[in-house]
């Protein structure tokens, strides 16, 4: 009862009710949040400390900034999303709140279009600065296994780089990318490679233009800490992955560089493992054990995780889980499986 009357009493109130709102549309940072309600960063975080303070937010720190996001789990979340549900989407507040939002975005949006136009031509020479990309391709392909891969999605390719490396093994690969620049590079690469299996697409990341089990692995390759959303676009891919597939995710471990946000567009200063396995727990994907390759001034990450129903059990994040030898082992069983054979997707 004490939980639950918490839980009401953070949420019932007219800027806590608005800053839920919108967190429900994904994660934001104290500025954002101010900048969108008009008020000042001050009252905002103390509105945010009682939302989290009742279990109902969760927040990851990241150099000088602070970013929030509806919790995952527990009763005072799912208060919360009940009593979302409940708003009307036509009410004029949160209309004129949702309008502010994506003036917000446009202008991240608009920064990060600005910084890749700049830096398409010249890509993966930028990105080589902070790891040792060979070795970072090296330990993707061994996480991966010498077998068939079956249907490839890249999101976010870039230069097509990574669909160049995997398409010898790929039934089919398929890059999208939501820069135009970047696809223009993809395109060059794919056409450089004479790959009649691949292609490239303009595509969201959080809206996928591919039915449900499409593919067999999703990959994200330093592509999740441009992202104002990342766990929704784990979630989509874990939608058009079919039973079997795996999700593999490469990104920089947690850093404090933050000048990679101004100069580089970086909206997160890395990931932790706990964080990425959360997101994979929350759809039902079991992750085997990390990989990591040291690199200067930044060490990259390789995780990859399985969609194995009734073998691998997900980690349970909340409870201090760890990718244990057991459920590594269940998790490397799977990815030794090749990719069942099925039609391409329409």
């Amino acid at each position: 009862m004490d939980i639950v009357l918490a839980a009401l009493r953070a949420a019932g109130e007219r800027t806590r009710l608005r800053l839920l709102a919108l967190l429900g549309r994904g994660e934001l940072t104290v500025g954002e949040l101010a900048a969108v309600l008009g008020q000042s960063q001050p009252r905002v975080s103390r509105h945010l400390k009682l939302l989290c303070d009742a279990g109902i937010l969760d927040r990851y720190p990241e150099g000088t900034s602070v970013f929030y996001r509806l919790a995952d789990r527990g009763d005072p979340a799912a208060i919360a999303r009940a009593a979302l549900e409940k708003l009307a989407d036509d009410d004029p507040v949160l209309v004129a709140d949702r309008a502010r939002l994506d003036a917000v975005r446009r202008t991240r949006a608009a920064a990060a279009d600005a910084y890749f136009r700049a830096a398409a031509a010249d890509w993966d020479r930028t990105r080589s600065l902070y790891a040792d990309e060979r070795e970072v391709e090296r330990v993707m392909l061994d996480v991966l296994g010498p077998g068939p891969l079956g249907e490839v999605l890249d999101v976010g390719t870039g230069t097509g780089r990574i669909l160049e490396l995997l398409a010898p093994s790929a039934r089919r690969a398929v890059g999208v990318d939501l820069s135009t620049a970047m696809l223009g590079v993809a395109r060059a690469t794919v056409d450089a490679a004479s790959r009649p299996n691949v292609q490239v697409r303009h595509a969201d990341m959080y809206h996928l233009p591919f039915a449900p089990r499409a593919f067999d692995l999703v990959v994200f390759h330093q592509v999740l800490h441009y992202a104002d959303d990342p766990a929704s676009a784990v979630a989509e891919a874990a939608r058009v992955l079919r039973p079997g597939g795996r999700v593999l995710v490469v990104d920089f471990a947690p850093h404090d560089l933050e000048f990679l946000r101004a100069e580089h567009a970086h909206r997160r200063l890395g990931f932790s493992d706990r964080e990425v396995a959360s997101w994979f727990r929350a759809v039902g994907l079991g992750c085997a054990e990390p990989r990591v390759v040291p690199g200067q001034p930044l060490d990259v990450v390789v995780w990859v995780a399985a969609r194995t129903p009734g073998a691998v059990r997900p980690l349970d994040v909340s409870r201090g889980d760890a990718p244990d030898a057991e459920n590594a082992s269940l998790v490397s069983s799977a990815f030794s499986a090749s990719p069942r054979e099925s039609a391409s997707p329409k």
